[in-house]
């Protein structure tokens, strides 16, 4: 009799949804900067560099979620995706979340030119960014979709960042934090978008795999990002 390889076997949604989760020990949250950040023993310098890097890529969202709608197939899919957009650069009366971010800046004490001028952003910052928006652009969207679920991740980030950054940086305006407030449901809402479709999309084992391989490549990235503007940050100080 032959037994069957258990490699071979998919895993059941339950399992996957889990080995997707706990890709989460990796998340930007641990890395260096910012345990410096959370604990509140980074110095202004850092929160601006950190501040000005993360600019450059949620700025970038809208180019990957483009690229991910012209990619898509999936009607319904796209009439969900789009919204993402909508978020982002916002809508009618609502400025969107970019607005929100370059209040942030200013609060820190970055103008809104310098931010969208991306004048403090690292090369290496640039090409992670860069990489990220022709990922989403050359492969087949549920891959890009995917590299998504890193958000997964980020709810609770925002809540950590709204409960330490008053008492650590009094020196940061109130007003500033409102992106943190904002997407903290709207990230939710994205990533079981995300998570529903790699769920269904990725069956075998072998795709499977690749899924966790796509989402671990996009969380060393973040963390590649991050390693450049805390050597930088920290040869400046």
């Amino acid at each position: 009799m032959i037994v069957p390889d258990p490699n071979s076997t998919p895993l059941d949604p339950v399992e996957f949804e889990r080995q997707l989760r706990a890709c989460g020990h990796a998340y930007q949250i641990y890395h260096p900067l910012n345990v410096l950040l959370n604990s509140g023993r980074a110095t202004p310098s850092q929160v601006r560099a950190w501040v000005a890097t993360r600019f450059c890529y949620e700025a970038s969202l809208t180019s990957t979620d483009a690229a991910i709608l012209a990619n898509c197939d999936d009607r319904e899919f796209r009439r969900q995706w789009v919204l993402r957009i909508l978020d982002q650069d916002g809508q009618g009366t609502d400025p969107g979340a970019m607005e929100a971010w370059v209040r942030l800046g200013e609060a820190v004490g970055l103008t809104a030119t310098e931010l969208w001028s991306m004048k403090h952003v690292l090369p290496e910052v640039r090409s992670g960014v860069n990489s990220y928006i022709e990922f989403a652009q050359r492969r087949p969207w549920q891959e890009a979709v995917c590299a998504s679920l890193t958000e997964l991740f980020a709810p609770s980030t925002h809540r950590e960042r709204l409960a330490n950054w008053p008492a650590h940086y009094p020196w940061v305006e109130s007003a500033g934090l409102e992106y943190f407030c904002a997407r903290t449901p709207l990230a939710s809402m994205d990533t079981q978008c995300a998570l529903r479709l790699t769920l269904e999309h990725f069956r075998t084992r072998a795709a499977q795999t690749r899924a966790l391989e796509i989402l671990r490549l996009k969380l060393e990235r973040l963390w590649s990002m991050l390693d450049a503007v805390h050597q930088s940050s920290s040869n400046a100080a």
